[in-house]
């Protein structure tokens, strides 16, 4: 997979976040474009464990979702449901249960074929506890956001 693949994917999907993000004023679409999504229609609870973090989402059926850009390689899991995931050129059915390896820097486009069960697993050495740190420091809505976080940014 090229750099370029992947920045145009991910440009791709942020217009369509956008757009998204332009009419969260309708019901089903949530997100404000600043901070992650946490609504009773997508419970996320957060775990801590010496030097881990562990977030589960609940996803229903019929959800359209994009993810946010992780600042972490780690290791995801699918514990019940089945999901379409879609990063740069590929697009993969996961059935659970089952896991996968995240490289970091990807967006996501998922679509929840069932109800689901999805959680992260990402290495936390400095047992940060604080939500909103732990958000801030391994997640990024935009990749302009992703990039100044990692000093990559060049306009």
């Amino acid at each position: 997979m090229s750099t370029e693949l992947s920045t145009n994917f991910i440009k791709q999907l942020e217009v369509l976040q956008n757009s998204l993000i332009d009419n969260n004023n309708e019901e089903g679409i949530y997100g404000d474009g600043k901070s992650l999504v946490n609504v009773d229609e997508f419970p996320i609870t957060n775990h801590f464990s010496d030097g881990l973090y562990m977030r589960q989402m609940i996803l229903k059926k019929g959800a359209l979702v994009i993810s946010a850009m992780h600042h972490t390689n780690h290791f995801w899991f699918l514990l019940s449901g089945k999901v379409i995931v879609q990063a740069d050129d590929e697009i993969v059915e996961h059935i659970a249960p089952c896991w996968s390896h995240s490289i970091k820097g990807t967006k996501r486009l998922i679509t929840c074929v069932e109800d689901c069960v999805w959680i992260n697993i990402i290495a936390n050495p400095n047992n940060i506890k604080n939500i909103k740190e732990v958000e801030n420091n391994f997640f990024s809505i935009t990749m302009e956001e992703y990039n100044k976080k990692e000093n990559t940014w060049q306009e």
